[in-house]
């Protein structure tokens, strides 16, 4: 019997003009974008680490720095893949992930799906294992005053 293993991720980044928004992979219209090394995508970066976390091989940061010229402007799709390989290569499967944005503006929903389609085939997930969601801060903090972006995943994993 594999013995189920969980792991807990969250990222946040700055909301800065002349960025894209990339969530979840995917580009959402807006006037702001997260400000990082590589394209800032707090969704993809939380869930690489509820990943690496559950496995215990560390964190985003140690294997992609922001001081590695490789992964400046990098999708973070791509680091994602790499994280799904290096469980992967531990002997880990991916069970399911549930994750959540917390962001002011813009409306997240209408691009959910467009993200679970996305990150399934990445993560060799089903679109019934990956949940996404979105809230807002209720104008409070620098999330409400739409200074940063927030993003949360719980991963749970199975030694294959």
């Amino acid at each position: 019997m594999s013995i189920p293993r969980i792991g807990f991720g969250y990222d946040v980044h700055p909301l800065v003009a002349n960025r894209p928004l990339i969530l979840g992979g995917v580009h959402i219209p807006y006037d702001k974008g997260c400000q990082g090394h590589s394209d800032a995508d707090v969704l993809i970066h939380a869930i690489c680490d509820a990943l690496l976390g559950a496995a215990a091989l560390g964190d985003i940061g140690l294997h992609f720095p922001n001081t590695d010229s490789r992964f400046q402007n990098i999708s973070s799709v791509y680091l994602l893949e790499a994280v799904v390989n290096m469980l992967s290569n531990a002997g880990y499967t991916i069970g399911n992930i549930d994750a959540t944005l917390s962001l002011e503006a813009p409306k997240v929903n209408p691009h959910v799906a467009q993200m679970r389609k996305l990150l399934c085939p990445v993560l060799k997930i089903s679109e019934d294992s990956l949940s996404v969601k979105a809230t807002t801060n209720e104008a409070m903090g620098y999330v409400g005053r739409g200074e940063g972006v927030n993003a949360y995943a719980i991963a749970m994993i199975f030694k294959s």
